[in-house]
């Protein structure tokens, strides 16, 4: 799998006339890999997480391109790209409050009719990968601290067999130490468990963790500062 960022520009209109554009992004190029971990780092407003909506096909490309595996990820059924290639994990776990652990990570794979008996098992192999204790399967998301709830999302996310996984300011609700942890989950998931992990954040320290940084000030990419 490879992700390519290409000549990206991303812009939306201003003005009473609705003619004059101001630009999140502007000619973004940057690559990526299975296997690695990627940080996109910058101030609140720089434009990392539109780059990351863009990557996950939240917002729609509108100068430049995106490929996955060589192909133009528009030229790409959404629901599709969702399902096999690219998905997220957002700042807030986004648990389904009346479901289950095990519930919330089924979930995905029961609407592309996966048999519950698969489901089940499915679940308990992605529990045991964001280590998650098998006690906590019918526990209900209100009953999980912060992190814990950030790992059954994590496993949510893995559930639809994708191998990008996105993750937007993850650690932002949650202690050093939890969100640390969560750090090194996603670096694992990365190194040993072959996905491509590209994390939007605030938080310079994950710079001497992740493999590669790209950094995003006032919509411009600068130099991968791990080359």
């Amino acid at each position: 799998m490879n992700l390519e960022v290409n000549n990206l520009s991303f812009s939306y209109e201003i003005g009473k006339d609705r003619k004059s554009k101001f630009y999140v992004l502007n000619d973004i190029n940057c690559k990526f890999e299975e296997g690695k971990m990627y940080a996109l780092i910058g101030k609140s407003g720089s434009g990392k997480s539109t780059l990351l909506s863009l990557i996950g096909r939240l917002d729609m490309v509108n100068e430049g391109e995106i490929l996955y595996d060589d192909k133009n990820i528009n030229d790409i059924l959404r629901i599709d790209y969702l399902r096999n290639c690219c998905t997220m994990v957002y700042q807030d776990a986004r648990l389904f409050p009346l479901l289950t652990v095990e519930e919330n990570i089924t979930f995905p794979m029961e609407l592309q009719g996966v048999s519950k008996k698969e489901c089940h098992k499915r679940a308990m192999e992605l529990m045991e990968k964001v280590e998650l204790s098998p006690s906590y399967v019918k526990r209900l998301p209100s009953k999980l601290s912060g992190g814990e709830q950030q790992r059954v999302a994590i496993a949510r996310a893995l559930a639809v067999g994708t191998k990008v996984l996105l993750a937007d300011e993850p650690t932002g609700n949650l202690d050093r130490k939890t969100g640390d942890n969560i750090i090194k989950l996603l670096l694992n998931m990365a190194n040993k468990e072959g996905y491509c992990v590209i994390v939007a954040t605030h938080d310079v320290e994950i710079m001497n963790i992740v493999d590669h940084v790209y950094q995003i000030k006032d919509g411009a990419l600068l130099e991968d500062t791990k080359e």
